[in-house]
């Protein structure tokens, strides 16, 4: 292997991006020209508040939404626990349906409802990680006033049937929020089309800043928010703290990068990023007879989820490969990079009903758009490497 050959190669994009190209110099250029406090009234405030501003309707354009449908928070946890905790405060207490494959800071805002008289309850998910229609249908009943359901499913890539679950929301009258994290990271969703009231994203996982997402909020339901975060009265009194014009910047930049895409087409989205996820998948599969798990069809077009066995068919662990691999150049993740370093069962793969044995032996790559196919060669010769050193510890 020479030594371009020999470069970490970063596969770990579902934990966080390094910057789209012009996102630092749009940063710059915001932060040399609207440095200001956005609040203030003199002309350095009044030209931060015009960047921020103008950077609101560019993001609102490019989602299919209005500026004022646009709440600017510090990212993807934030605007989770200002959607589902700001909204459900408002609402009389009753029960709130999760997916049981969340991502850890949804259950999180969800249980820090039971408090105030809330239930919460978890919509099965079948062996693939996809929710059970039937199931959830029954779950809509009373006394159930509000419902959250991942859209991309960081761990193993699956993409639940936004419409079907937002059409059936809509029938009952509930306000439905779905984290949006993953899939604004490949395509951009036209929200004036989406049955969903609330939805979440990050600009990290888009190849933007860290420090800053959204919450897009339809105006019906945006009116019973409230702030959980209070001070200074910004984003409509929703959430108090100084905005940053600088990191909404790099956000826009990053977001306006990224195509549209319908609905039912996320899954075949990404640029070529498909493309490589499929050979890659291949030749490991061909290679090493590694099991690919979460829904084949319907997922992240830059997701590959991984079961890992040793040559004689004995679990491995994801977690311990992640540290081989490492020493290989290969940046990976066994599960969500919120959860990771706790070596207990995966969450989501005991909710897919996975035999006990297996359920910390997952293992996740996700592309990027600085991967390239010329990289496929060596991460695979990397990856036999470290998975003949996991079988014979």
């Amino acid at each position: 292997m020479d030594k371009a050959d020999a470069r970490p190669i970063y596969l770990d994009a579902c934990a966080t991006t390094p910057l789209r190209p012009g996102v630092q110099q749009r940063m710059v250029a915001v932060q040399n020209q609207a440095w200001g406090n956005p609040s203030s009234l003199h002309c350095f405030g009044i030209a931060a508040a015009e960047a921020l501003e103008r950077t609101r309707v560019e993001i609102a354009s490019l989602l299919g939404a209005e500026a004022n449908e646009v709440l600017i928070t510090s990212g993807a946890t934030e605007s989770i626990h200002l959607g589902l905790r700001g909204l459900a405060s408002s609402l009389p207490p009753g029960r709130i349906v999760i997916s049981a494959v969340e991502h850890p800071a949804v259950t999180a805002a969800a249980q820090a409802l039971t408090p105030l008289g809330w239930q919460v309850c978890m919509a099965p998910v079948d062996a693939q990680g996809t929710i059970q229609l039937d199931r959830f249908a029954e779950l809509l009943q009373p006394p159930t006033r509000l419902v959250s359901v991942i859209w991309g499913q960081s761990e193993v890539g699956t993409l639940q049937p936004i419409q079907t679950i937002g059409a059936l929301c809509r029938q009952h009258g509930i306000p439905f929020h779905t984290d949006a994290t993953q899939v604004i990271s490949q395509a951009l969703p036209d929200w004036s089309t989406l049955p969903v009231d609330l939805l979440t994203a990050s600009a990290h996982k888009c190849g933007g800043p860290r420090g800053v997402g959204l919450l897009l909020v339809r105006g019906a339901w945006k009116q019973q928010l409230t702030a959980l975060l209070t001070g200074g009265g910004q984003e409509s009194n929703l959430r108090s703290g100084t905005e940053s014009a600088v990191l909404l910047a790099g956000m826009a930049e990053a977001l306006s990068q990224i195509q549209p895409c319908g609905v039912d087409a996320l899954s075949n989205s990404g640029n070529g990023i498909r493309r490589l996820r499929d050979a890659l998948e291949l030749q490991l599969g061909q290679r090493f007879g590694v099991a690919t798990i979460g829904q084949p069809d319907q997922r992240l077009p830059h997701h590959l989820a991984l079961l890992l066995r040793d040559h004689s068919g004995q679990p491995l662990s994801g977690r311990r490969m992640v540290r081989v691999l490492d020493r290989e150049g290969l940046a990976v993740s066994s599960g969500s990079a919120c959860s990771s370093g706790r070596d207990t069962d995966s969450s989501v793969l005991t909710a897919m009903g996975l035999p006990r044995e297996m359920r910390r032996s997952g293992l996740r790559l996700s592309l990027g758009f600085w991967n390239s196919e010329h990289q496929i060669e060596s991460i695979v010769e990397r990856f036999e490497r470290a998975l003949l050193a996991c079988s014979e510890a």
